[in-house]
């Protein structure tokens, strides 16, 4: 069993559910001036929930209030490597299917309200607050709620902006006050400069610098973990050999971002927020931004511990933790289904099976989709461009499809020529 929670510990989660109850109190006064009453009831209602946790945690029965252990065990057994992933491919499908209904702001505030709540509950297992709380993960969960924050925000105004379009109206960007530089713009930034200053002041007192000790070959950390905005390429390494992981794909990434304006063709949406005018550019730029970064910087941040094993948010990192795996190359499941031992094999005989598919992804894939489902692009962009982009797409799609083939089947190399260190 857990231990008890510390009167710092309650002290805290106190002043976390009264933060949140004033958010609700502000937006039930925000509806009260808008006259809408029932809106006002409903959060003023959720200011109430908030508060009473607070009183929870400020009493004595708040040191027992923990989440449940076989909660947390669930949690742990359920959100392993393949249902995060999936999840988060899931959700964002449905983020963008259902936009209009989750950015309206009474059930993105709904959604809000959740998020701290089940948050809340979960700092109450030293686990996940041992990680959560470490010095140098604060800045990830800031991180995470600007992202959320301002998906919510190009989102909602994409969903306002193809609305008024849909009915003859310009955007909402049209109708923006112009505002001149001096005084109005060099006033908002001096004001954001001082509050920002005073921010990181009061950031550096309350939380020490994540400083540890020289660095050592004598004594790596375990886990050993690049800066977060490099955990994932770091990630990517557990999938791809260095030369890809480190080099390849990060020069597509630079590339596509450079191509873009040569392979975009398409004149709407500039100056304005748009979904329903760019939805396949925004989809897969979405894609790309929030579920093969941000959640694998997420992923290599709070679920990778130990010797880079996958850890639940409620698991504790025990360094002894060993998980048997058997990854397996291509070549090696291919023969020997065969009853042929692989090693006996020429190197290109043996890595042919993952050649020929390799070649058949690269070349006959880009061929099918410009006879089905992106024919108007092959037409509208012409071969030259329509072939940077697919290039540039299965190279972005081949992350996601080589980190499920390595939960699901153990899969290390589709390729995988050790003779000349040339693996895929």
């Amino acid at each position: 069993m857990h231990n008890e929670l510390s009167s710092s510990v309650r002290s805290g989660l106190a002043v976390y559910y009264v933060l949140a109850a004033a958010l609700n109190a502000g937006f039930a006064y925000y509806h009260l001036k808008r006259r809408n009453s029932a809106q006002a009831l409903l959060w003023l209602l959720a200011a109430a929930v908030f508060l009473v946790h607070t009183f929870i945690y400020l009493s004595p029965a708040g040191a027992r209030a923990v989440i449940p252990e076989g909660l947390a065990d669930w949690v742990d057994w359920a959100t392993n490597a393949v249902t995060y992933f999936v999840l988060s491919t899931v959700g964002f499908v449905a983020l963008i299917i259902f936009r209009k209904e989750l950015t309206a702001p009474a059930v993105a505030w709904g959604l809000m309200d959740l998020t701290l709540l089940a948050f809340g509950w979960a700092l109450t297992n030293p686990d996940f607050r041992s990680i959560i709380a470490k010095e140098d993960n604060v800045p990830i969960v800031m991180l995470l709620a600007a992202v959320g924050f301002f998906t919510w925000l190009g989102l909602r105004r994409a969903v306002l902006n193809d609305d008024r379009i849909a009915t003859g109206k310009p955007p909402l960007e049209k109708d923006d006050d112009k505002v001149l530089v001096w005084p109005d713009l060099v006033y908002t930034e001096l004001i954001c400069m001082v509050i920002a200053t005073a921010a990181l002041v009061v950031w550096g007192v309350l939380l020490k610098a994540p400083l540890e000790q020289p660095a050592t070959s004598a004594k790596a950390p375990n886990p050993s973990k690049a800066p977060w905005y490099f955990l994932g390429l770091q990630e990517m390494l557990v999938y791809y050999d260095p030369w890809m992981a480190g080099v390849w794909l990060p020069t597509l990434i630079i590339v596509g971002l450079i191509a873009m304006p040569y392979i975009d063709f398409n004149q709407k949406g500039n100056g304005y927020f748009t979904f329903r005018e760019r939805k396949f550019a925004l989809s897969v730029f979405m894609y790309g931004f929030l579920v093969l970064w941000v959640v694998l910087i997420v992923l290599g941040t709070f679920l990778r511990g130990p010797n880079w094993n996958f850890f639940g948010p409620f698991e504790r990192w025990d360094p002894h933790k060993v998980v048997p795996l058997n990854n397996v190359n291509l070549s090696e499941m291919f023969w020997l289904a065969f009853n042929v031992v692989p090693t006996d094999l020429h190197w290109f005989v043996r890595e042919l099976p993952g050649i020929v598919l390799v070649l058949a992804y690269l070349f006959v894939v880009p061929l099918v989709l410009a006879r089905l489902w992106l024919r108007p692009f092959y037409v509208r962009m012409g071969a030259v461009r329509y072939l940077v982009l697919v290039v540039l797409l299965l190279h972005m799609a081949a992350l996601p499809i080589k980190m499920v083939l390595r939960w699901t089947m153990n899969l290390k190399y589709i390729v995988a020529i050790p003779e000349y260190f040339f693996n895929i």
